[in-house]
């Protein structure tokens, strides 16, 4: 599988964000769980660019930072959707094409906000693409973020032996599933959503931090706000954040664009908290519009949120 440049060569980057591309058909319904019936009339059934490693990608990219992409796509109509993305935003995407195609997920969205999403990964649990995907654009970056494809393990472990931080999101993991264990242990940031950690968030945490490497372990809780462990340190909570005038529309992005405005308040120099707070404006500003990844805080905004809430 050759590797393919969307741009031309580009300079070093900041963020050398691996695996996570996709589609993502969003469909808007009266309920969530979704009552039995032959039928829903629904509003209109819209697909978009998204799935996690575009998230942060594009949200680092609004916010920037210098920012390259890799990954494994399919030469399909996703495919192209996610190329035409990439290049509309000027972010550089260095991808293989695989026969299985591109990631897709359809996701159930209700009135409030929240969703339901049914993954379909396509891609053989034991496809690796050629190591030179990510190690030539590894060698001149500063941080690396990797999405739990199989695979992108590898670059985890690569970016650790020549000295570069790293990032993971676990996404829903329960705390037990041994795929997600190998990357909690990986990384320097761990993040995972609090959704599947209700009694035993502590254990988990606390496991991370004694069998891996990781600094920070930040739990993302939707309205709950976020939860922040620093190793050899306390435990702290940030909450929601209300961004006025935007009111929540859909949280698809949400967990990527907290992700994205954390990493860069941390990687310039800010402590946890200022991290997790810029991350919590972030996700706040995601969930402002309908579809995933259709709307990123840039940096100029992000500033004034944040200097808003200095003031209060």
């Amino acid at each position: 599988m050759p590797v393919t440049n969307s741009l031309a060569a580009a300079p070093s980057c900041d963020v050398l964000v691996v695996g996570g591309a996709g589609v993502d058909t969003i469909v808007r319904v009266p309920a969530l769980p979704v009552p039995m019936a032959d039928s829903y009339l629904v509003p209109h059934i819209d697909a978009f660019v998204g799935h996690t490693g575009t998230g942060v990608a594009l949200g680092c990219h609004r916010l920037g930072m210098a920012t390259r992409f890799v990954d494994v796509i399919g030469d399909d109509h996703e495919g192209r959707m996610v190329l035409d993305r990439c290049a509309a935003e000027g972010l550089r995407f260095d991808h293989v094409v695989h026969e299985s195609g591109t990631r897709r997920s359809v996701n159930l969205v209700d009135p409030e906000g929240r969703r339901l999403s049914f993954y379909d990964a396509r891609h053989p649990h034991d496809l690796v693409p050629d190591s030179s995907l990510w190690r030539e654009p590894l060698a001149g970056a500063r941080h690396v973020h990797a999405s739990i494809m199989a695979w992108t393990i590898h670059a985890l472990t690569d970016a650790t032996e020549a000295g570069l931080t790293t990032s993971t999101d676990l996404h829903d993991w329960d705390g037990a599933n041994d795929y997600h264990r190998t990357f909690a242990y990986a990384a320097d940031l761990v993040f995972v959503s609090g959704s599947r950690l209700d009694g035993v968030e502590h254990d988990v945490v606390a496991n991370i931090l004694a069998q891996g490497r990781a600094r920070l372990v930040i739990v993302m809780d939707g309205a709950r706000g976020s939860r922040v462990t620093v190793r050899d340190g306390a435990t702290f909570e940030v909450p929601a954040v209300d961004i006025p005038g935007r009111s929540i529309v859909d949280s698809n992005g949400a967990g990527d664009s907290y992700v994205a405005a954390f990493l860069r308040t941390w990687l310039r120099g800010g402590d946890a908290r200022a991290a997790a707070l810029a991350g919590a404006v972030g996700g706040a500003w995601a969930c402002g519009t309908a579809g995933t990844h259709t709307s990123f805080i840039d940096a100029h905004e992000l500033e004034a949120q944040l200097a808003r809430r200095r003031r209060s």
